[in-house]
């Protein structure tokens, strides 16, 4: 179902609940969230740092590789058939590992690709709990996250303050609370 659809029949949902009764709506602006909540920059550098890291490995075994396959080239004419297949091997057995390590490390299935999906998990968990506390605390009968489909809202309605403020208390260390 195509996104605008569904915001539709949530606007709808919420405007004939209006309608029967009082509620309360805010909303919060994610795109604010993840650019001034430190713990979503923090994990955003780490994310690239072990990038860069992987991405040096992966250049040092290329360079290992073609390193082989131009000796192997320019001795392949003098070379005797047995030199000649093992080092054919040599660099098919290179080119797989590579193979390999690019999957193991940057696939879908990756290491880069789950450590990402946990530190986001991590981090929008802690994300829902300062949204639930401040629903709670503010009696709000929805927050909805104004980055994705809000043209307007008043800015009374908007608790994008208060998240970063609940999200900052979770990282005060015990022992200064």
């Amino acid at each position: 179902m195509p996104k605008h659809i569904v915001n539709m029949i949530i606007a709808l949902v919420m405007l004939s609940s209006a309608l029967l009764g009082q509620i309360r709506i805010g909303f919060v602006q994610s795109d604010r969230i993840r650019a001034e909540y430190e713990e979503f920059r923090d994990s955003e550098a780490q994310l690239q740092m072990e990038f860069r890291r992987v991405q040096m490995e992966y250049q040092i075994k290329l360079m290992a590789l073609d390193s082989v396959k131009n000796a192997f080239e320019t001795q392949r004419l003098m070379s005797s058939p047995e030199w000649r297949r093992e080092k054919e091997q040599e660099v098919a057995v290179m080119e797989r590992n590579l193979q390999v390590f690019q999957a193991e490390n940057v696939g879908p299935e990756g290491l880069l690709y789950q450590k990402q999906a946990q530190m986001e998990f991590e981090i929008l968990s802690k994300v829902k709990r300062a949204v639930d506390k401040v629903a709670a605390e503010k009696e709000y009968d929805y927050i909805i996250d104004g980055s994705v489909s809000l043209l307007y809202g008043n800015p009374a309605y908007d608790v994008t303050d208060d998240i970063l403020y609940e999200l900052r208390k979770y990282n005060i260390p015990e022992d200064n609370k």
